[in-house]
This record gives structure tokens, sequence and C-alpha cells, in this order.
């Protein structure tokens, strides 16, 4: 999962260079924020039974159907403009209200 975003951020024109202290985090704070919703995006996109709540990043099925790649791709979009309607002022909280606020409407989605 890290190997595509990485070659998603680095098209993108992001610099993808971690920090030497926490290998676990981007060095510039955009890439880092736009880390995290590539993730959300992604379990967002899961069924309820295959998301986890912590799943190692390396762990990634080698290849992906046309379907699930269209699924993705529609998901990470769906993440992008929920974050494109935020002024931007309080970085991370922002995020994780998105975040909370995708959840919610999948739950709602899926008592329906």
């Amino acid at each position: 999962m890290r190997t595509a975003f990485e070659a998603w951020a680095a098209r993108d024109g992001h610099i993808v260079r971690r920090r030497e202290d926490k290998p676990d985090e981007y060095l510039v704070y955009e890439t880092q924020r736009r880390w995290v919703i590539w993730q959300a995006a992604l379990e967002h996109g899961k069924t309820p039974a295959r998301r986890t709540a912590a799943k190692s990043a390396v762990q990634r099925p080698a290849t992906i159907g046309a379907d699930e790649a269209t699924v993705r791709t529609q998901v990470l979009n769906e993440v992008l403009d929920a974050f494109s309607g935020l002024q931007g002022n309080k970085g991370m909280e922002d995020i994780m209200n998105v975040i909370q606020g995708l959840k919610q409407k999948q739950q709602s989605q899926s008592a329906d």
C-alpha cells in the first residue's frame, strides 16, 4: 500500500522522503497528510468484514482487478472531495473529523 501511495505522490510532485527518527512518517507535512487520507480512503472502501484496525502497510494483494481499482479510485475521490470543503486551518483534527464522518456515513449505508 505504501509503495503505491509513494508512486502516486511522487507523480503528483510530492516529496516522499521519510523522517530518519520516525520512518513511518514523511518528512513533509503535506505528504504525511495525504498518506493519512490515502489510508482512510482505502479503509473506507473496504467491506466491514475486510476492515482491520491496524493492517501492515506491506500486506497487499499482488494484483487488483479492474473492478476493485475502479472502486478504490471512486472512494479516493469521495474522500478527497470531503477534504476539499475544509478550510485547512486545524490540520490533523480536520482529517480525523472527515474520517469519522465517512465512517458514520458507511455505517448508516450498511444499516439501510
